[in-house]
């Protein structure tokens, strides 16, 4: 398995075509995998905003004074309303927000980007994310996409890129069923390959100005495994969600 960085792409702006973009830039074959950054994609589809276009609401002004209170420091209420407007659900408003977007990710701040973003202060998700990984796999050769972010985990420092959409590969492939090394059966183990190819793909890409938001991987093989599109879980069964859901900060 090989990884490598789309070279020389430009400053992403509001409609451009990706696809054709990252194309003529690298001899792609049919079963690459392209793992795209999500600020990529939610800069051609005009996903940035200016702080004033999110006026605070009573409650978007509540959380703003709650968090300063928390961090010591001013907390603009214009970001939690932005937050609050990309959220179907805030699971913690203390000591950070962490919320559930419209497509199904988890993550803190609704994924919106503060960095890296020319022309405006916000740099919002994808609003559908697998639809776009889906356009820009019809205008390339590879039959693959990704498309990933960086996102923070329980119980560990640190982030990790992540797959928020994808298309032409399943999300997960399963190995219940199969025997392992000693010859018993494999009963739980379903193993998310787009967020690890997402992950490795972000050792590549890098962070800050790095500038290379689009990662090839090459000669990477599904196998003879049964595959699913479950990525997000449901809500009835994510016991961690349900707790949080719970719990109350009392700091």
């Amino acid at each position: 398995m090989e990884l490598f960085a789309v070279p020389d792409l430009p400053e992403i702006r509001e409609g451009d075509d990706l696809a054709p973009m990252i194309d003529e830039r690298v001899d792609l074959r049919e079963d690459d995998v392209v793992v795209v950054a999500s600020t990529v994609v939610s800069k051609a589809e005009g996903r940035t905003y200016d702080l004033d276009d999110f006026p605070p609401s009573p409650r978007a002004n509540e959380i703003a004074d709650r968090l300063a209170d928390i961090a010591d420091e001013k907390k603009d209420p214009r970001f939690a309303q932005a937050v609050i407007e990309e959220s179907t659900e805030l699971i913690m408003e203390a000591p950070f927000l962490l919320t559930a977007t419209r497509f199904g990710h988890i993550g803190v701040n609704a994924g919106i980007d503060r960095s890296n973003v020319p022309g405006g202060d916000l740099l919002l998700l994808p609003e559908h994310p697998s639809e776009s990984a889906e356009r820009i796999r019809n205008g390339l050769r590879a039959d693959r996409v990704v498309v990933s972010d960086t996102c923070g985990r329980p119980f560990r420092h640190g982030q990790r890129g992540v797959a928020i959409g994808w298309a032409g590969i399943p999300a997960s492939r399963d190995w219940r069923g199969e025997r392992d090394r000693d010859g018993r059966e494999m009963g739980v183990t379903v193993q998310n390959v787009i967020d690890e190819l997402a992950s490795a793909a972000n050792l590549v890409a890098g962070e800050g100005d790095g500038g290379t938001p689009v990662v090839v991987v090459r000669d990477w093989a599904f196998g003879d495994h049964e595959g699913s599109d479950n990525h997000f879980r449901e809500v009835d069964g994510d016991f961690v969600r349900q707790a949080l859901r719970q719990w109350t900060f009392d700091g």
